[in-house]
């Protein structure tokens, strides 16, 4: 007698060996099987796989949150001092070397051998100065205090006129006046009158040629009114034809010019041709459509006519953007589009000069501690995501370029997104609000995204949680560090292979990758999945637990216990302990029973505390047969 066996269904197989990034927009059933639609605490490995992120461990406490931190470095001579602002006070090594700072967020470059920060309270500069007693210290001063004293008028008669030499200093009091003498005059008239009580300095030029210096209330008096010098014997004529031979020295405090300055808080290095010798300063709340620049290499003279209005007063310049040889100056979303001016350093006879050449459309700037360059590419965050200028955009031809579409509906959803502070680690941009979460975008990892056709790339995107960044910088061994809203200090660990590299100061750090929804060749079909498989990257100690989402609900199907880990001398943990050697990336599976789904999603998760994991492949197997019927 005969039998007829039924054939078995047909056996099918998803297998994911490229996994990039995340994909925060759309949802489950529509994102690719190479992302996941959720997967904190994750990050690329090598391009195309995945890994858990390192720890981080506390380092330091400070009363006060973590306002900012400011490297001075010298390479040749091997110097690093790190200054931490938290609260109001200024540390060096955990001392107090500075009091009274905004409470508030402060930015600081280097630039020509010192730190200058400014804080929008007062404009403050840290480096090596040279004392009353000529000897060089390390110190903080406020700009104020260390200002240039510009001569601002040379050739001058006793009586007036003369010939402009350089503009009076914003940050400073005071300002010199060359004369030259009649050999008669004894009164001197100075350009400005109602002087500050500061003693008036003079210096005469001798018959051999020699300044010397002369003495207020002994060689002259000063009618500070008035504005004038009047010496107790005639200064001589000029022992040389034509050449300057009294010089004058006073001071007035001119209201608000200090503040001009003092009140910045956002900063770019610029100069003429794309040079770096100019510091280039705004975000003072007076004057929102305002920038200011320094002289070239002085960071300590701020010249009165050295500024810019940029667009109208209703939209405030937010940061900078250097692009090739040009500035960008990014704006708040109120110039009718035209939210990014274009400027370009040119000589003008003996000159600087910065001109607006042009505009770029575009979404205002969100956030002014939220610009960035990966790469090569400045970056910085609007309302509806992160955003690039590219080279080509100069010619009019493109405007402002999304980078963040993945990730775009969960960051701007985030609370205080124009408080946001980016950073950019390596081949990683990232940016945090300082709640917890960090969004990073992957430098390595572009791809072309067609729900957003008129980017030309967008890069992979990755979140971290638990990381409550509220200024991120780097050690001088490269290690990422961060610091909070409670005065703590963290600094990443380093070491990838490490077990101890994967705990937040002593916690588990819960990581995972939720695949999309597989719902097989045919989605209105029943499937039955019978096998998993996971290929994690070598460890001592790893390991995997495998959850499945059906109907809505997240069970876990396999838990890869010890089978994942190798045997190490250096490192045993005998809750973990495997005779095995192969240290080689491991697949492990089970046969699984999942029955008449028209769908699954998996998550492959390691919440184990000093525990790597790395992902290279997934795989499940499963048959269709009839139609689902829910």
């Amino acid at each position: 007698m005969a039998f007829n066996v039924p054939a078995s269904p047909a056996r099918s197989v998803v297998e994911i060996s490229t996994f990039k990034g995340v994909d925060l927009n759309s949802s489950p059933s529509n994102v690719e099987t190479y992302r996941s639609p959720n997967a904190p605490n994750m990050m690329r490995d090598v391009p195309g796989k995945v890994r858990k992120r390192q720890g981080y461990e506390k380092i330091g406490t400070y009363a006060g949150r973590i306002n900012g931190v400011h490297i001075l470095r010298d390479v040749e001579k091997g110097l690093e001092k790190k200054l931490i602002h938290a609260g109001t006070t200024l540390y060096l090594d955990g001392t107090a070397i500075y009091e009274g700072m905004a409470d508030d967020r402060s930015v600081g470059r280097q630039f020509y051998g010192k730190l200058f920060i400014f804080d929008g309270k007062k404009a403050l500069c840290y480096g090596e100065f040279e004392q009353e007693d000529k000897t060089k210290a390390f110190l903080v001063k406020a700009l104020e205090d260390a200002a240039y004293v510009p001569t601002v008028i040379v050739s001058r008669k006793p009586s007036g006129g003369g010939t402009t030499l350089e503009p009076l200093n914003l940050i400073g009091r005071k300002w010199k006046e060359s004369f030259l003498s009649d050999g008669t005059s004894k009164v001197y008239q100075l350009t400005t009158k109602e002087l500050d009580a500061d003693k008036v300095t003079v210096r005469i030029m001798t018959k051999e040629g020699e300044w010397t210096d002369k003495t207020e209330g002994t060689d002259f008096t000063v009618d500070r009114n008035a504005g004038t010098v009047t010496f107790t014997t005639a200064p001589g004529a000029s022992p040389v034809t034509g050449y300057d031979n009294v010089e004058i020295t006073a001071a007035k405090a001119r209201a608000g010019y200090a503040d001009k300055i003092n009140k910045c808080r956002i900063i770019s290095l610029y100069g003429v041709n794309g040079a770096t010798d100019r510091m280039f300063i705004s975000g003072n709340p007076e004057y929102p459509n305002q920038d200011w620049y320094c002289k070239l290499g002085d960071g300590f003279f701020w010249g009165d006519l050295w500024y810019s209005t940029l667009g109208q007063d209703g939209s405030a310049v937010v940061g900078y953007s250097i692009i090739n040889d040009r500035l960008a100056v990014h704006k708040s979303d109120a110039e009718e589009g035209r939210n990014v001016i274009l400027r370009k350093g040119e000589m003008d006879g003996n000159d600087a000069t910065f001109p607006i050449i042009g505009t770029l459309s575009g979404r205002g700037a969100l956030g002014s501690h939220a610009f960035g360059y990966l790469g090569s590419e400045p970056l910085f965050l609007t309302d509806i995501g992160i955003m690039a200028i590219t080279a080509a955009d100069l010619t009019g031809e493109k405007y402002s370029q999304s980078r963040s579409y993945y990730i775009d509906n969960a960051l701007t959803a985030e609370k205080n997104l124009g408080d946001a502070f980016s950073y950019v680690w390596r081949d990683f941009y990232l940016i945090s609000m300082g709640t917890g979460r960090v969004y990073l975008l992957d430098g390595l990892q572009k791809s072309y995204e067609k729900n957003n056709p008129y980017s030309n790339f967008q890069y992979e995107c990755y979140y971290w949680e638990n990381v409550p960044a509220r200024v991120f910088w780097e050690d001088s061994e490269g290690r990422l560090c961060f610091g909070d809203a409670e005065g703590n200090i963290f600094r990443f660990f380093d070491d990838v292979t490490a077990q101890t590299s994967y705990s937040d100061d002593g916690a588990a750090i819960p990581a995972r990758w939720d695949t999309p929804d597989l719902s097989g060749k045919l989605f209105y079909k029943n499937k039955s999945f019978r096998r998993v498989d996971v290929m994690l990257a070598p460890a001592i100690a790893t390991g995997v637990k495998v959850f499945a989402e059906i109907k809505g609900i997240w069970n876990e199907i396999f838990d890869s216990g010890i089978s994942a880990t190798f045997f190490d001398f250096n490192y045993i943990d005998f809750g973990a302990f495997n005779f095995s050697t192969d240290d080689t990336p491991r697949t492990i599976g089970s046969k699984i029973k999942i029955k008449k789904v028209d769908k699954v999603a998996f998550s492959l998760r390691n919440e184990e505390k000093d525990e790597p994991f790395g992902i290279y492949r997934f795989a499940v197997e499963y048959t269709e047969g009839s139609n689902y019927k829910g």
